[in-house]
Formats: C-alpha cells, structure tokens, sequence
C-alpha cells in the first residue's frame, strides 16, 4: 500500500496526521529541541551494520538499496539495473574506487521500515543490509526521530505537478479543482491520490483514475483514458509526449509540495557518509548529476543543502 508516498520523499510524514501537519512542527527552528534521544542498537556485528571504508575498497564493491520499478529513477531492463539512481550511485562508487552493485528492494509500511530493513538491522529480520540507500527523503525533523541513519548527500528536490492534455486544456491549464468534472490518472495509494481523494470533502473521487504506477498513469494521459495526470515533476517529464504539457499551479492545502532527496548511510560508518556527500557535491559542482536527468529527458530541481 502506499508506496508512493514511502518512495517519492514524504514517506512517514505525510501519514502520521495528514499533509497539513507537516507545515508546523517539521519545520520548527529547531525541530530537535524536544526529542528524546532514542537508544541505538547494540551489540550488532559487521556483517549486520554495515563495512568501513577499506574493507569497502579492499573487496572492490558497494550496495545500494535502491527502489524496484521505479522508472526513471531505479529498474531492471533485459536485467541490467537502469535509472537516474542507478547512475548516481555509480557516480559514488566511482569516486570510492569500487563498482556499485543493486539491491532492489520494495517499498515497506514506511521510511523508518524501509531504512531498518535495508541500511541498519535487515539481516535480523531477513533482508539485507546495504552500504547506502537512495533517494531518501530529508526531513529535519524526521531526522531527529531515525538516530541510526545518517541522512545526507542531498542531490535533487522533487515536486508535485500536472500533466495535461493540450488540445483539452487549449486555454486554461488545469487546477485540482477542475478535476470535481474532468477525469485525472493519479498512481493508486500515491500523495497525489491521497491529495485528491480529500480536497474539496471528496468531491473529485469519482473522477479519479487510479494505475499501479505513474508510467502506467502517464500513459493512460497519453491514450486519452483521462484528461490530466498528477503526481511527481520528474513522473510527469518522463511520460511525457508532444500532445502533453505540464505545470505546477498552487496547491490549497497541500502543505510540502517540494521536498528534497539524498541518501541514507548506517550512523556507525560516518566516514563513508561524508565520502558520499563530497562525490555527490562535486557531481552537482560540475554538472554530472543535471546531464544524468536530462539523459533521462527530465530536469534536475536543484536540492535545498
């Protein structure tokens, strides 16, 4: 359920009170002020926790968990890991001196899950632990709430758009109010569907066209199953055809329509985040990261370091 909203960067926040929640305490001067440090795991091996640096280079690769079927950004194809990810992390290797290899890996119940099962205790519980995780979202506050995690790297912003049909929309583009009697493809339990499902006491719900993912909801936009598309900027450029536009109007009540991505590293191996946030960084510097989206017909929104 809910995989878009664990995968698209409000992932344990959205869900916690509903998205107007997030424009109070998550955003607080100081967000940590009040929080009792949780207890860190103990007694946890190597092989559980993660590797240093050098046992990383001595054995010539690194892991990263990356989110399965997720085009553009991680997927498997003729099985070959492809995706905007993908080249990121191949980036980080590179600058480590080792090879990236994947593990593909589904979305859980939420971030604070997907983080346990794939970066600091998933072989206790039957998963596997990876040197580094991607596109995880960076909240301050939720920061505070995941001791075990190092959050950083931050390498792109992701936000909420529309897509549209032009010959539909000649004149105006549309807004989520139109949707009350024109149909949009949303992805099925998505933030765009939870958004749309509750604006207006529910009144677009029968307009709503729901796909297992926004490759699937583009593409339903582009056949002419519906009239607009809404969900993820990056989603929408992705699907995106010559007969389709998109813009990214105000949004009544949608509390954090921008938010921004990094990846995760095991909060014992602080070493290895600091050389992922500076090959990151100098990706960003020298342009390596823009031309990676635009290979993938996308635009990079620059991340809030």
């Amino acid at each position: 359920m809910i995989r878009t909203l664990l995968r698209t960067g409000l992932a344990g926040l959205a869900l916690t009170g509903g998205l107007a929640l997030l424009g109070g305490a998550a955003f607080a001067a100081d967000p940590c002020a009040d929080y009792v440090p949780q207890e860190k795991p103990q007694n946890a091996s190597r092989d559980i926790v993660g590797q240093e640096m050098d046992v990383l280079q001595d054995q010539g690769h690194m892991l990263f968990a990356v989110y399965e079927n997720y085009a553009p950004y991680s997927w498997e194809e003729a099985g070959k890991p492809r995706g905007i990810d993908i080249d990121i992390a191949r980036i980080i290797a590179e600058d480590l001196g080792v090879e990236a290899r994947f593990n593909f890996v589904g979305a859980g119940e939420n971030l604070d899950a997907d983080l346990r099962n794939n970066i600091w205790k998933g072989a206790l519980i039957g998963g596997r632990v990876s040197n580094v995780m991607m596109r995880v979202p960076y909240d301050s506050a939720f920061k505070c709430r995941v001791e075990q995690v190092v959050f950083t790297g931050q390498y792109a912003a992701e936000s909420v758009a529309i897509a549209y049909d032009k010959a539909e929309y000649p004149d105006e583009k549309p807004v989520p109010a139109y949707f009350r009697f024109d149909t949009v493809a949303v992805e099925n339990d998505s933030i765009a569907d939870f958004y749309l499902s509750n604006f207006a006491g529910g009144q677009m719900q029968r307009n709503i066209r729901r796909y297992p993912n926004m490759v699937a909801a583009m593409a339903a936009l582009a056949n002419g199953e519906t009239k607009a598309a809404m969900g993820p900027l990056g989603q929408l450029e992705y699907g995106l055809t010559e007969d389709l536009a998109i813009h990214q109007p105000p949004l009544a009540g949608f509390a954090v329509s921008r938010w921004t991505l990094g990846v995760a590293v095991n909060f014992r191996y602080r070493p290895l985040s600091y050389t992922v946030d500076d090959a990151i960084r100098y990706a960003l510097q020298d342009g390596r990261i823009e031309r990676i989206y635009e290979s993938y017909g996308l635009t990079l929104q620059p991340p809030e370091r």
